[in-house]
């Protein structure tokens, strides 16, 4: 018989960390039954992680840049402290009427403001000072939303970018004429040799490159 480790593996890590609920469990579910890229979802141990990071940063404002099916705003409003808030933005308009129910009969709807439109033109207007940021929008862009949305980060706030080894595929030279694959790589490249920040790459699920405003 073969054994198929990586899935073994997988299985046993999500045996060993806290549950992500029913009411996430079900999202996650009809995520990927109603939409097209239902893989795009953080799901259960990146959903951990995201509650994890926000209990240990205890921001009381979070950006977030591309919302999806509202898992991982979610996950992030579940470790906010009672005054914290999230603003989850998603420029695809098509997405709001699967989003918007599940997003507002969460346990944590209080904490969330869903907004449809470009993070890029939208949060700059809101006048708030960010401690943690989580980039999950159009991968080609990634350097343009950095760059635009690091001064609205304070000083030893944090940015988390999703999805930075984007399957293998930035090394995958099949990829190379890609252009979301060239976005990523682009960011990467980037912030390697960006002196303003510290960085980390962990290479959970689709890749998690965590980031500290210096």
């Amino acid at each position: 018989m073969i054994v198929n480790y990586q899935t073994e593996l997988e299985k046993y890590v999500l045996s060993h960390i806290d549950a992500e609920g029913d009411y996430l469990y079900n999202l996650y579910r009809a995520t990927n039954i109603h939409t097209v890229h239902g893989r795009m979802a953080s799901g259960h141990l990146q959903g951990r992680l995201l509650k994890m990071i926000v209990e240990m940063i205890r921001p009381k404002n979070i950006l977030e840049v591309g919302t999806f099916s509202g898992y991982s705003a979610i996950c992030m409003a579940e470790g906010l402290p009672d005054d914290g808030q999230l603003w989850t933005y998603e420029i695809n308009d098509e997405m709001e009427d699967f989003t918007r129910p599940w997003i507002e009969n969460s346990p944590v709807a209080n904490h969330i403001h869903f907004i449809i439109g470009d993070a890029l033109v939208e949060a700059p207007r809101l006048g708030i000072e960010f401690d943690l940021m989580f980039i999950d929008g159009d991968k080609r862009t990634y350097v343009e939303a950095f760059e635009k949305l690091m001064p609205l980060l304070r000083p030893g706030g944090f940015i988390l970018a999703d999805n930075t080894l984007w399957d293998g595929h930035i090394v995958d030279h099949q990829y190379d004429h890609d252009q979301q694959t060239q976005g990523i790589s682009h960011f990467n490249d980037f912030i390697a040799k960006d002196n303003r920040i510290e960085k980390v790459i962990l290479p959970l699920r689709d890749g998690l490159t965590i980031i500290r405003k210096k």
